[in-house]
């Protein structure tokens, strides 16, 4: 027996901001999903941090959405390590970057092996604040 399908308006690619709540004027905040997004945000900034390393690019365009990538390879583990990885850096991502990531900006955060599954959450949170704080001070 398959699943029913859920609602056609569950599945936007669309993350809601962590204070869109409060403020709503809070930027929209996006997924990256092609390759292409991903390979444009590796040949620009980048900056590494203990728990993860944090690519970040201008796009240059007039679209105020924050757009926002993860991955992790196999060197993190196994399937299920990888998802667990990828599940800290979207939380962490939701929790940081409403308020420190610029609009018009794509960012990738990779996953480390080892370190992204066990490394605190608070520690995970004050990794992606510092990144973006010395990426931005770069530009």
């Amino acid at each position: 027996m398959t699943p029913p399908e859920a609602p056609s308006e569950t599945r936007e690619t669309e993350l809601p901001a962590a204070s869109s709540c409060s403020n709503p004027s809070a930027p929209q905040i996006t997924t990256l999903r092609k390759r292409a997004d991903f390979l444009r945000a590796a040949r620009a900034l980048r900056r590494g941090t203990n728990g993860m390393l944090v690519q970040a690019r201008n796009r240059h365009d007039d679209d105020p959405v924050i757009r926002i990538g993860y991955t992790c390879s196999k060197k993190i583990g196994n399937a299920v390590a990888r998802n667990r990885a990828k599940r800290r850096l979207r939380a962490v991502a939701h929790e940081v970057l409403a308020g420190q990531a610029k609009p018009g900006w794509d960012y990738v955060l990779i996953g480390r092996p080892g370190v992204t599954v066990d490394r605190p959450f608070d520690a995970l949170k004050g990794d992606l604040s510092y990144a973006l704080r010395k990426l931005h001070a770069d530009r």
